[in-house]
């Protein structure tokens, strides 16, 4: 029964060494556990600070990186807009360059047409002309046999050239 009514001796002893432990645990104990719930507590929240600097991080590195690629992308446009522009200017040039070959060449083709024609007519009036001459030395052999016919074509001559005088 004296577990239900504990004597003022038992309670006395059992306060002071309440008292004592308390004291010791308050002194000693308490401050190292409540230092070490601080740390703790410093700890998470730098492990929160340092994942929300994280995050921060990875939604600016993922934003610029996002600029980046669209800035590439823009490059890209430019650049293939100017190897097109250069592409066709390249190939207008090469067609101008290839019409004035070309008109030089039918120049050239018509200056030597041109030159051509004029030799074969000069070799056509040459030919002509000594065919001429043959034909009329033969029939002026014919004709001036007799001493008649040579008076007459002398006189016919001087009298044409009396007249342009």
């Amino acid at each position: 029964m004296e577990l239900f009514t504990p004597d003022f001796g038992l309670i006395f002893w059992m306060f002071l060494s309440f008292a004592v432990l308390f004291f010791i645990l308050w002194k000693f104990a308490w401050p190292a556990i409540t230092k070490m719930i601080d740390q703790r507590a410093e700890l998470i929240d730098k492990g929160v600070e340092y994942a929300q600097q994280a995050k921060q991080d990875l939604d600016h590195a993922q934003a610029k990186a996002e600029e980046v690629m669209q800035e590439a992308r823009r490059q890209q446009a430019d650049i293939l807009r100017d190897a097109d522009r250069v592409k066709t200017q390249i190939i207008e040039e090469a067609r101008g360059e290839a019409r004035q070959a070309a008109a030089k060449e039918l120049d050239q083709a018509k200056l030597q047409i041109e030159q051509a024609r004029k030799e074969a007519e000069q070799n056509i009036r040459d030919e002509v002309s000594a065919f001429a001459l043959n034909i009329a030395q033969k029939v002026v052999r014919n004709q001036m046999g007799d001493t008649k016919a040579q008076t007459q074509l002398v006189d016919s001559l001087l009298d044409e050239i009396e007249k342009k005088n």
